[in-house]
């Protein structure tokens, strides 16, 4: 299987044709236009400072099925003290940041460039891209961020200063997300293996993928969203 250069043309080739790491092309650029694209037909940006834009589709992709969620009991304990108010959209360049300078296990650096930073903005701006935060006496404490499309949510990363603040992010974006089809984790991580999440053959994902993508925005559907979180235990 080849892997594919990519140029100026608003273009990506068949995920199925990733190499055998996941890798599916490089090159392109991070416009909105091109994130959007990619996240519709399975695709994701991940890359390091001073490599070129690399555009994964792994197989077995990673999710998150939300009857699946492990809301332990040390949790649930935790979200009905109400400790952390629960906010959307609220600091997405700080949950942003706050992500990329997140210490994290085995890393010294961050995939998190300021190029990403920049262009993760600009899909917010746009409405395709969000966050979810935790805060306590009106610091934010933990948050997560990703990309919503239809009945889909593309986790991108998540970061914590309390005690399971993050934890409390995730479960309200379960709660949210609990009539989805899944939400995406991309890459295994023992973290989210922990709270549910399981492998999806790529085939099987790339499919529901394709055909729910247009389903309603889920995320633009919620009414009502949590402010306590004695609301998600």
């Amino acid at each position: 299987m080849s892997v594919y250069l990519l140029n100026h043309r608003l273009w990506f080739p068949d995920p199925r044709d990733a190499d055998e790491s996941g890798i599916v092309a490089l090159g392109g650029d991070l416009s909105w236009r091109r994130l959007a694209l990619a996240y519709r037909i399975g695709l994701f940006p991940w890359f390091n400072d001073g490599e070129p834009i690399i555009w994964w589709c792994p197989d077995p992709r990673f999710v998150l099925f939300p009857d699946q969620f492990k809301l332990r009991r040390s949790l649930r304990k935790i979200l009905k003290k109400n400790v952390y108010e629960i906010r959307y959209d609220t600091a997405f360049a700080e949950v942003i940041e706050r992500c990329a300078t997140a210490p994290r296990d085995g890393q010294a650096g961050t995939w998190i460039t300021e190029s990403m930073k920049s262009a993760y903005i600009q899909l917010h701006k746009r409405g395709l891209a969000h966050s979810i935060e935790a805060w306590r006496d009106g610091a934010l404490a933990g948050g997560l961020y990703g990309v919503a499309m239809g009945p889909f949510f593309f986790g991108e990363s998540m970061f914590h200063t309390e005690p399971d603040a993050s934890k409390a992010a995730l479960t309200a974006l379960v709660r949210c997300y609990r009539d989805s089809r899944f939400i995406d984790c991309q890459i295994h991580n023992p973290f989210f293996e922990s709270m549910g999440a399981s492998f999806m053959p790529r085939d099987k994902y790339l499919f529901e993928l394709s055909e729910h993508i247009n389903d309603p925005d889920m995320w633009r559907s919620l009414k009502a969203k949590p402010t306590v979180t004695s609301d998600l235990a």
